[in-house]
């Protein structure tokens, strides 16, 4: 695939770099607005599948593509170098594994962040890594939050995404790639805080899910809830400070669909937890990475700069790296409730 020159207009081509189930989402999403796609799978025999079947072989298996509008692509540098915006959709913990294989320039690049991590071991947001590492300018970096569940935007329901960029215009350009019938946009300027709250709220979320497996009722859930989305902007407002309604959609409206839905695999991976699976039984159970589990230790690390009073943070951090039993976490987080 020949190599393109930064486009005049942004976005130019758009490169979808993940395969996962929120990775073909956003692919269908942009493939309604857009005639082409370029599409990074580090699996060459998923890629054959795909394109055989015009199916995510392994991700939301029924949606159906157009593969002669997709070039795949399993080269992550052909793919860095001949596209202008780069979709990130790895899963955090797998992040590095992928972008360290990158030599090509991104400076001149578009960074779109879906990842809703940190980089572990680095503690970093996504976008705050791609400058450092890549030299990928911060006007240049724009997020993708909810609230939003690939599984409905696959089924076509109603579905909301915030898309976050210090260029309010940019923001504005992107958003109209993934808007559509069903499929609704919000525009933000804060882009680190809304990184922060979509890697927090996978953390309560795990919270959430302990708490029902534990069956300890909807009462109790929505103490937790209230008192996480408080937590949140604590945090949030003190690491990032800036003028934002953290009722938003963006910050409370994905906190709760994180928490409560049956797509949700962070409040499916805590119920494991608090019907007795051990972590590391959970863990193996999962089909699909559960972000919370990696987000809880890096959250974690980085308060301990900060001292923020996160007591819900605390105790899932305590039920997954300290053995702490589900039941004496919850009692201890619930003494700060009010």
């Amino acid at each position: 695939m020949d190599s393109a020159p930064s486009p005049s207009v942004f976005p130019g081509k758009i490169a979808v770099m993940g395969g996962g189930t929120w990775a073909t989402a956003l692919a269908k999403l942009l493939l309604v607005n857009c005639d082409t796609i370029t599409w990074y799978m580090r699996r060459d025999d998923r890629i054959a599948d795909f394109i055989a079947n015009g199916r995510n072989p392994a991700y939301l298996t029924d949606v159906e593509f157009d593969v002669s509008r997709i070039h795949f692509s399993s080269d992550i540098n052909e793919v860095c170098a001949s596209c202008d915006t780069l979709l990130l959709v790895m899963p955090s913990p797998y992040f590095k594994d992928h972008t360290d294989k990158i030599t090509v320039d991104l400076t001149d690049k578009y960074i779109v962040s879906a990842v809703k991590g940190i980089v572990p071991g680095e503690n970093q947001l996504i976008t705050d890594y791609m400058v450092d590492r890549f030299g990928v300018k911060h006007d240049r970096c724009l997020v993708i939050a909810g609230p939003c569940h690939a599984e409905e935007v696959a089924l076509a329901r109603p579905s909301y995404l915030t898309i976050g960029c210090t260029d309010v215009d940019r923001a504005a350009v992107f958003a109209q790639s993934l808007s559509g019938k069903n499929t609704h946009t919000i525009t933000s300027t804060d882009v680190d805080g809304i990184e922060y709250a979509a890697v927090l709220k996978n953390v309560y979320a795990i919270a959430s899910g302990i708490i029902h497996g534990s069956k300890l009722g909807d009462n109790f859930l929505a103490m937790l809830m209230s008192n996480a989305i408080r937590e949140m902007a604590r945090f949030v407002d003190t690491v990032v400070p800036a003028r934002r309604d953290i009722c938003d959609s963006v910050y409370l409206g994905d906190l709760l669909v994180t928490a409560y839905s049956r797509f949700s695999r962070n409040h499916n991976f805590g119920s494991m937890i608090g019907r007795g699976y051990s972590v590391k039984a959970a863990r193996m159970e999962m089909e699909q990475t559960a972000e919370g589990y990696y987000a809880a230790k890096c959250i974690h690390d980085i308060n301990a700069e900060y001292d923020v009073p996160m007591p819900i943070l605390n105790g899932v951090y305590d039920i997954l790296y300290r053995g702490v039993k589900p039941s004496d976490a919850i009692t201890r987080m619930s003494e700060y409730f009010d």
